[in-house]
């Protein structure tokens, strides 16, 4: 429940009283905020989100490019040799990690889950290389319908949206479960996968790593970081 706020909410006031105004306006900034990989059914969705560890969304892109006209089942992954696999995936970074974690997850759907990528965040947590983020961000994007139901179901935390978690003082904790529980007691329940993309879309934008753009933020007023 918001709390109401006696006078002028600023940025010294109770998270409760900021985060509302917070939220509005941020979502009126970015309306049209998304996921900015590119994919189009559950498996590419999940290889995807796996390879964007530690890289760009635009590298990732490239490589996917060509790699799911290649890679269409979890069978195709499997069939080449690993090594041959993770020449594909060196580009992104860290790709001999990513090309054992991207092989152990489609050998764990053709074993336990048919060929098709679970839906639940209990089961997309069981498979190799998958943390909550990740889990969060396959979910949300490939079963929205599963999202607003699943008990489970909550908000991925990448860097962006931990920083701005931070800053905006939504949390005092960096590790990334419990950032991303006390932003799920900040943030309504039906927001909480759209929020997330407006997050990363004003981290990279204006909310950056290094010199922070308070200038010209939005909410610079009700932010306890502004440097303005």
């Amino acid at each position: 429940m918001e709390a109401r706020a006696k006078g002028p909410v600023t940025r010294t006031s109770p998270v409760e009283q900021r985060a509302p105004l917070i939220i509005r306006r941020l979502e009126n900034t970015y309306p049209d905020a998304k996921v900015a990989l590119t994919f189009s059914n559950p498996l590419e969705c999940l290889v995807a989100t796996m390879l964007s560890a530690q890289t760009t969304d635009e590298i990732v892109n490239r490589v996917t490019e060509t790699l799911f006209q290649r890679y269409r089942t979890c069978q195709d992954y499997l069939r080449v040799p690993e090594e041959e696999l993770a020449a594909d995936l060196k580009p992104t970074g860290y790709f001999n990690q990513k090309t054992k974690a991207v092989r152990g997850a489609c050998r764990k759907i053709l074993e336990e889950y048919g060929g098709q990528v679970p839906e639940t965040i209990a089961e997309l947590i069981t498979l190799p290389g998958v943390a909550r983020k990740t889990a969060n961000i396959v979910q949300g994007n490939a079963f929205p319908e599963r999202h607003r139901t699943d008990p489970d179901a909550g908000i991925a935390v990448d860097t962006h949206v931990r920083r701005l978690a931070q800053r905006l003082v939504f949390t005092t904790n960096s590790d990334a479960d419990k950032v991303e529980r006390d932003l799920m007691g900040i943030i309504p329940r039906d927001k909480w996968f759209s929020f997330t993309y407006v997050l990363i879309d004003h981290g990279r934008a204006i909310c950056v790593a290094r010199t922070p753009r308070c200038e010209i933020c939005p909410v610079n007023d009700l932010c306890p970081s502004s440097r303005v």
